[in-house]
């Protein structure tokens, strides 16, 4: 059974472009539909933006997109640091669940998807980095297709506990 990770994929994080954000939101709804279908988990993360952010709680930023497929059988985890396993209940919820692999997708590539995915390989789960279904934004110093290259580069060389690694496949070998 596989538990897909959706993380910040929030109205607010979506009025500046990204990457390729409708082929990004496509995959993630297929993906969701193929895990429910052989009865896995899906998770939506949401980040509690201060007052004034873009994704501040309780505004129609923090919102998940709308274009989203959610289910009202999926799972929510709300959290206010990159690492959507700091201060939250996650690791406790993926231990009840076991996945045989843990999807992990949203946005932004080289904030709290990086550094969720890390937290997850570290703590031992099977991870899978779909690299079609995770986006961010040019920077002033790389573009977004830069940098997901780059962390897609990263994540396969991360030296983990014995017999982890990072796994990282396009959304057409999992559905």
């Amino acid at each position: 059974m596989d538990v897909l990770l959706v993380i910040d994929m929030q109205r607010g994080l979506f009025e500046q472009p990204r990457r390729n954000d409708k082929q990004v939101i496509g995959n993630i709804n297929r993906l969701a539909r193929s895990v429910r279908a052989q009865a896995g988990h899906v998770l939506y993360v949401q980040h509690d933006g201060l007052p004034g952010e873009a994704i501040a709680v309780g505004t129609p930023g923090w919102a998940l997109h709308p274009d989203l497929e959610v289910d009202e059988i999926d799972g929510h985890l709300r959290k206010s640091a990159c690492d959507s396993f700091l201060g939250t209940d996650l690791a406790a919820r993926l231990r009840i669940l076991a996945p045989r692999r843990l999807l992990i997708t949203g946005c932004a590539t080289d904030f709290c998807v990086d550094t969720t995915l890390r937290s997850a390989a570290a703590l031992g789960f099977n991870v899978v980095a779909v690299s079609d279904a995770h986006t961010t934004a040019d920077r002033p110093h790389l573009s977004a297709e830069q940098i997901i290259e780059h962390h897609h580069w990263m994540w396969q060389g991360l030296i983990l506990p014995a017999g982890k690694h990072v796994t990282l496949l396009p959304t057409d070998q999992l559905v």
